[in-house]
């Protein structure tokens, strides 16, 4: 089993305390002889309130001393898991979740930009302080 992400069960409870229930932890996907686990899954409280959205969430920390590399890799799963997910549950939005730290800096680069332009990320931006989501970004 994969380890967590350092930041794994602040966003899980972020989530919580802004009205998504935790499904999975982690949501497990097989796409032919390939297993993946994406770190959360998670719906709405009150369906009603977020029109049924579902939605299944990549935690990220980018504390290693590369952050360029760490986005090289986050890149990489995201677009893996987003076609999982499109083959076996096409209902189910990903997310990439980030500290707001690295959205301030390394996610306003211009070749980061650029790159997103290219590759749209949903986001779930988190404060590691506050312990709470600061920024939804579709």
């Amino acid at each position: 089993m994969p380890r967590k992400d350092l930041f794994h069960d602040l966003v899980k409870q972020a989530l919580s305390q802004s009205g998504w229930v935790i499904t999975d932890d982690p949501l497990y996907l097989s796409i032919g002889d390939v297993n993946i686990q994406i770190d959360l899954a998670a719906e709405p409280l009150i369906a009603a309130e977020k029109e049924g959205q579902k939605i299944a969430i990549e935690v990220k920390s980018f504390v290693n001393t590369s952050k360029i590399t760490a986005f090289y890799a986050a890149l990489g799963q995201y677009l893996t898991y987003k076609v999982a997910l499109k083959l076996e549950e096409p209902d189910r939005s990903l997310y990439l979740a980030i500290p707001i730290a690295t959205y301030e800096s390394l996610f306003q680069e211009v070749l980061i930009q650029a790159t997103l332009r290219d590759y749209p990320i949903k986001l779930i931006v988190y404060d590691k302080l506050t312990q709470e989501i600061e920024l939804w970004r579709d």
